[in-house]
């Protein structure tokens, strides 16, 4: 009997998993009105996916202390959670697609530049954290994405080889990531518009469109 290649997906979080776009844009606000710097969608959109000492070194615009960075992140990070708790809703398809993979036997991790406690919030709010084996978060990787180090990372907590992964992802450093790690990439706009997100290898609307003909479809791909 010849191995299916699906092994592993693997999941992007914020955008993907849950609509939280609007709570970390408010939490961002909130931490940088602290800082008397002004914070607005704009520059939410543009930094949206990427790791928090990344973030306020480009909202700074100077040279920032380890101490600041994670004075600034904290109060970020408390905030979202103390808003964002009782508001989580997966997005369409979510739930069905983790159901069709557990039931294929197909591995499930979760890779985040969010701190390990919002990934944890956000699965637990949600309802399927039973249907994730692994979970890396931003503070295990000395890179973010777009580096490959996070995916990279969930494999090998899976013990599966990157080739036989597929990622799903709705920000554009996050597809490169993926594609930089070998694996194959779904991107959902729920963030950003498709032509932003053309590296991957199948771009859809709704996760609604993903079962498991296209998951296998995939490695049929050259």
């Amino acid at each position: 009997m010849i191995e299916k290649p699906v092994r592993a997906v693997i999941w992007d979080m914020d955008g993907v998993i849950a609509d939280t776009g609007a709570f970390h844009c408010r939490s961002w606000q909130f931490a940088f009105n602290k800082q008397g710097i002004t914070f607005t969608e704009a520059d939410f959109q543009r930094i949206f996916g990427q790791r928090n000492d990344t973030i306020i070194r480009l909202i700074l615009g100077r040279e920032v202390t380890q101490s600041e960075i994670e004075s600034i992140a904290n109060d970020k990070e408390v905030y979202f959670r103390e808003t964002v708790k009782s508001h989580v809703r997966p997005f369409p398809g979510v739930m069905a697609l983790l159901k069709t993979q557990k039931t294929h036997g197909i591995s499930a991790a979760v890779a985040s530049s969010a701190p390990l406690e919002n990934i944890q919030l956000i699965l637990a709010e949600a309802g399927i954290a039973d249907y994730f084996q692994a979970i890396v978060f931003g503070k295990e990787v000395s890179e973010g994405k777009p580096s490959p180090q996070v995916f990279l990372k969930a494999a090998e907590k899976l013990g599966v080889e990157p080739a036989n992964c597929i990622v799903i992802e709705d920000a554009v450093a996050g597809v490169a990531g993926a594609k930089r790690a070998g694996m194959r990439c779904i991107a959902v706009t729920n963030t950003h518009e498709a032509a932003g997100l053309s590296q991957a290898d199948l771009v859809v609307d709704s996760l609604e469109k993903v079962g498991i003909r296209e998951l296998e479809r995939l490695f049929s791909l050259k």
